[in-house]
């Protein structure tokens, strides 16, 4: 039987490499010179450092740069809050990876709404979608791609 998997994911080498990059632009910009400006990566959370909220923000908009110049969507970014503490500012950004449950179950909704002959099964944190016509499953994919998700979604191993 025909299937396929949905993912959200994103290569994790790609990121850091992304993050170097960013640390490298921010220490040879003028405007961050003496500032203390890093970016710090933490499994799946990176840490902004700076001086003000202002800097924050452009340190941002670098990391967006570099990340989509990587291949990276920036859609899985999860920005929090920045803290203010004295002279410095922090941020986090957290790099969604995985589908969650409450995502899961409202695309597993939306499939089967659809009234197209498949099945859609959570497995972890991806999606199974399986049925017998190879077009049906193209459907299901074109139909995913036109929602409205947060979260980028990949579409994996396609076997027929």
């Amino acid at each position: 039987m025909p299937s396929f998997d949905v993912v959200s994911d994103f290569d994790a080498h790609e990121a850091s490499n992304a993050i170097d990059q960013s640390n490298r632009e921010v220490t040879t910009r003028f405007d961050f010179k003496g500032t203390g400006s890093k970016y710090e990566l933490d499994g799946q959370v990176i840490s902004l450092t700076s001086q003000s909220d202002f800097q924050l923000k452009q340190m941002l908009d670098i990391l967006r740069q570099k990340l989509v110049k990587r291949g990276i969507d920036i859609a899985c970014l999860d920005e929090k809050e920045p803290e203010f503490s004295g002279s410095e500012a922090r941020q986090q950004v957290i790099l969604r990876k995985g589908i969650d449950s409450d995502l899961a179950r409202k695309l597993v909704k939306m499939v089967k709404g659809s009234k197209l002959k498949v099945q859609a099964a959570i497995q972890g944190d991806q999606l199974r979608i399986s049925g017998k016509k190879r077009d049906d499953l193209q459907a299901v994919i074109t139909l995913l791609k036109n929602a409205d998700v947060e979260l980028p979604l990949q579409y994996e191993n396609f076997r027929d």
